[in-house]
């Protein structure tokens, strides 16, 4: 059983810069594709990012392309997600989630509890 703590929300102008951290434990780190999801309230969960197992292949959704970049540490079992030039649109509770040896779009087994992100205008 993976655990995932995200961390590293909060409020930011436009424009501003927030890094999103997320702890793994319980699980072979190394093995485990990464993604970013995020939800706006009365929308549904979409995929931001997502980094390969192996960290040969990553995925950006076409709105944060250019901004926002996906990274891992596999000595500290941690994924990260660096978000530049924050927009009022990028607010969001984002989730943190894993899958071993899965696809960067294919469906994930563990999820983190989230963390919220505000963008202010």
């Amino acid at each position: 059983q993976v655990q995932l703590v995200e961390s590293g929300g909060g409020l930011v102008q436009a424009g501003g810069s927030l890094t999103l951290s997320c702890a793994a434990s319980g699980g072979t780190f190394s093995t485990y594709t990464m993604g970013w999801f995020r939800q706006a309230p009365g929308k549904e969960r979409d995929i931001v990012a997502a980094l390969y197992w192996s960290g040969r292949r990553t995925y950006y959704a076409d709105s944060v392309k250019g901004r926002f970049t996906i990274a891992r540490d596999n000595a500290k079992n941690t994924v990260y997600l660096q978000m530049n030039s924050l927009k009022p649109e990028d607010t969001a509770i984002y989730y943190c989630a894993a899958v071993q040896y899965g696809g960067t779009l294919g469906s994930y087994d563990y999820w983190g509890q989230g963390t919220q992100v505000t963008v202010s205008s």
